[in-house]
């Protein structure tokens, strides 16, 4: 894997174990590793931009947010693909009918239509609230990135009902998350490689949740965290230990990718 030039990884369960907010030491000494050896290391997240975390004296080089929707590497936009508004609208009133909150996710900001338990655990990943507006209309009218809903595996079939350029990128079981049709990780990943002239097989990640799928595909070798889902480990080219027990740090070390 000595050709390897940049890696991507997801954050929660993946370089977070879900609900902590730090990284361990191991996987610290991973990512610093990886920069000191020349290989681009790259976030690609399902979060919105204001809840990623940043761990003290680590520079990403690129960070995919939304599920892709919208990219920055260094002070440079790489991709951005807002939800359609007609389709911001419809999923709105689809879940109004259905009774559920939403939360929309501009670049710079995340606004509700109000709450429920299944939102707000889902912000508690991530150490956040769910920020109820009463500006969410005017937000409605700005550039959507993502939609997030408390939504259950039978619910998944109807929020999308009369859209047409929007998708589910799902990665838990509680709640969903809505993306343009365009994005996803693997489109962004693409669009990140075309930015720094590499090739496909230039490029390995790490992720774990079923919307790391494309991701994983994206790439020259995909890793599936031995915590993924199994469906996940199913098209992964290769399978790392658990994030509780530093699998990114012993898949990195056995590959040669960083110093001992």
């Amino acid at each position: 894997m000595n050709q390897v030039k940049i890696i991507f990884f997801d954050i929660d369960g993946t370089l977070l174990e879900m609900g902590k907010t730090e990284i361990t030491p191991n996987t610290r000494k991973a990512l610093c590793s990886l920069k000191q050896n020349g290989i681009k290391i790259c976030i690609a997240t399902g979060r919105p931009f204001v809840t990623i975390p940043m761990f003290e004296g680590i520079v990403f080089d690129a960070i995919l947010a939304f599920n892709g929707s919208f990219c920055v590497a260094g002070d440079q936009v790489v991709a951005k693909c807002p939800i359609p508004k007609e389709d911001v609208e419809k999923i709105i009133e689809n879940a109004k009918r259905m009774e559920r909150p939403v939360s929309i996710a501009t670049a710079e900001k995340i606004v509700a239509n109000g709450s429920d338990k299944d939102l707000e655990d889902y912000f508690a990943i991530a150490h956040h609230r769910v920020n109820v507006s009463e500006k969410f209309e005017e937000y409605v009218e700005k550039e959507v990135f993502q939609i997030m809903l408390g939504c259950d595996l039978e619910e998944r079939k109807y929020i999308l009902e009369g859209t047409k350029n929007a998708k589910l990128a799902a990665w838990w079981d509680r709640a969903i998350d809505i993306i343009p049709k365009e994005g996803g990780k693997g489109t962004a990943i693409e669009q990140v490689l075309a930015h720094y002239k590499f090739s496909k097989e230039e490029a390995i990640a790490f992720g774990d949740g079923e919307n790391d799928m494309d991701m994983l595909l994206s790439v020259g070798k995909g890793i599936a965290m031995g915590n993924a889902a199994e469906k996940v480990k199913e098209i992964a080219a290769d399978i790392c230990e658990s994030v509780t027990d530093d699998g990114i740090y012993y898949y990195l070390k056995s590959q040669k990718l960083i110093n001992e």
